[in-house]
């Protein structure tokens, strides 16, 4: 018998969560780098750069990959000859790693968990709690996956049952142009297939804790019905030509996992959820010889890359911009910013569209009149820092927001990742605003371009309160100009074509 101390759980809840925050898998590594090196899309390659030297500059100062720093996942395998010592529930210990990891005052991760989800929804403030599986095995040892799963990838899981006689690649490949950008490809696809449909989702999640292998798999040869599709749908997807960050490339994804299981004759379900270019999990196993260790990686692990702006990037003031400045930016074009922005997110719509419907005015400070808004939630600053990781989030939450923004505060322009809806491309045609994007993945890169920070309105949402940054030389592309040509949309229909060896101006014409 093999006694588990509680001390050990949590030792090591709070080790894996502070390791994977800060560092990416060398798999992934590897995998990115590959696809940087084959990338033929500037803007793709351009994205894939910034990811890459985020991560290394991540893995340098010990500080998150991303400001969305994830629900954690906890998948347990309990051995049927281990015994506890402990009187607790194992959720509440797990959770007790999970507040210590989180609040640790040399590198705090950002708290994103709300509890009372359909109501007040409050923070919880240490990121409790967390998502527990539990399965019993045989075996004297406790073997654990971890992961922090951000919501922006988060948000595009699918499910749908199929009838067992329709085409899983032709659903595959319909739906992921779907999901958009938000879930900041390249990264990967885990798809659960078969049992029922909690068991699918829950096969396509502990798919993602796998190590990526599909370069190996290609080059021996898939033998297997799952081996065969995993290499069908790696090259169908990258096909689509969405490439990285929805801005049209070569690679989509960098990975298919597929897990199975048996299922009803009459029915076929089916998962899918992506992992973003912020992939972080780990796994390890508790033998009764005390906590895990986790091992940092070799910076010789990360490529030597450098990221300098193109000769055509325009630099911008963003204190002296107007809206005829604007009308000269073109989808794809690369900015530096410089100057003055407002944050905010979700909650702060909310409650700045609350206040414009009841008549009342906005907060004390707090004027869009010719601002640009950053839709950010930064990780709380440490060791002298400005503020921490602050890459974008995803704007398609901000849409049903948009036309007030624009409408009644005099708003200039947006910044967040991913695309736009329809509706809202249309609204920024009609007031010539414009949306720009920042790469997603490349939070702490982007942080050292803030230069001053403070707090505008708010202050009771926490990460979501609206802040002034003072920036200089943010690097972000322009999305959406303001003739409402959007880049995700001509972005990947290009490069599909360009990959598919069709002549874009003849299909263009």
């Amino acid at each position: 018998m093999t006694l588990i101390r509680e001390q050990d759980i949590i030792d090591s809840v709070f080790a894996a969560l502070q390791f994977i925050a800060n560092y990416h898998p060398k798999d992934f590594i590897d995998a990115m780098y590959a696809a940087y090196q084959r990338e033929a899309s500037p803007a793709a390659k351009d994205a894939i750069a910034q990811i890459l030297i985020n991560s290394r500059m991540c893995a340098e100062n010990q500080r998150p990959i991303c400001q969305d720093t994830g629900i954690v996942n906890v998948f347990v395998k309990i051995g049927m000859r281990v015994t506890w010592d402990t009187d607790r529930d194992l959720t509440e210990i797990i959770n007790d790693g999970v507040r210590r990891a989180y609040q640790h005052p040399d590198n705090v991760l950002r708290a994103s968990i709300v509890k009372d989800p359909i109501g007040k929804r409050k923070n919880t403030g240490d990121n409790t709690p967390a998502v527990v599986h539990v399965e019993l095995v045989a075996g004297d040892q406790v073997s654990i996956d971890i992961a922090a799963k951000g919501g922006g990838s988060e948000n595009k899981a699918v499910f749908t049952i199929l009838n067992p006689s329709d085409d899983l690649v032709d659903w595959v490949l319909k739906t992921v142009p779907k999901m958009g950008a938000g879930w900041c490809p390249p990264g990967m696809l885990g798809i659960g297939i078969g049992g029922t449909a909690e068991k699918a989702m829950l096969m396509a999640k502990q798919s993602l804790m796998e190590e990526i292998n599909i370069q190996d798999l290609i080059t021996h040869g898939p033998v297997t019905a799952i081996e065969k599709l995993r290499v069908e749908l790696y090259e169908k997807v990258n096909q689509l030509g969405i490439g990285a960050q929805g801005l049209g490339g070569m690679t989509t994804v960098l990975d298919v996992k597929i897990n199975d299981y048996p299922t009803h004759a009459a029915s076929l379900p089916v998962a899918m959820i992506p992992n973003c270019a912020a992939t972080r999990h780990v796994h390890f196993h508790l033998d009764g010889n005390g906590p895990a260790e986790f091992i940092p990686p070799s910076l010789s692990d990360w490529p030597d890359i450098t990221w300098e702006a193109a000769e055509n990037t325009r630099h911008v003031n963003l204190d002296t911009l107007t809206a005829e400045d604007m009308h000269q930016w073109q989808p794809g074009d690369t900015l530096l910013l410089s100057g003055h922005l407002l944050t905010g997110r979700d909650a702060a719509h909310k409650k700045i569209a609350d206040l414009i419907a009841n008549g009342q005015p906005l907060p004390a400070g707090l004027d869009f009149k010719d601002r640009f808004i950053y839709y950010v939630g930064p990780v709380d600053p440490v060791k002298g820092e400005i503020v921490g990781p602050a890459g974008p989030t995803t704007a398609t939450r901000m849409d049903k927001f948009t036309e007030t923004m624009l409408a009644k505060t005099g708003l200039l322009g947006m910044i967040g990742k991913a695309e736009r809806g329809e509706k809202t491309v249309d609204l920024i045609k009609k007031y010539q605003s414009v949306y720009l994007i920042a790469v997603g993945g490349a939070a702490y890169l982007v942080s050292k371009a803030i230069k001053s920070s403070r707090l505008v309105a708010f202050e009771e949402l926490g990460m979501e309160a609206v802040r002034e940054f003072y920036v200089e030389n943010m690097p972000v592309t322009v999305a959406v100009d303001s003739l409402g040509q959007s880049v995700h949309e001509t972005g990947p229909v290009q490069w599909q074509q360009r990959i598919a060896g069709i002549p874009v101006k003849t299909v263009m014409q």
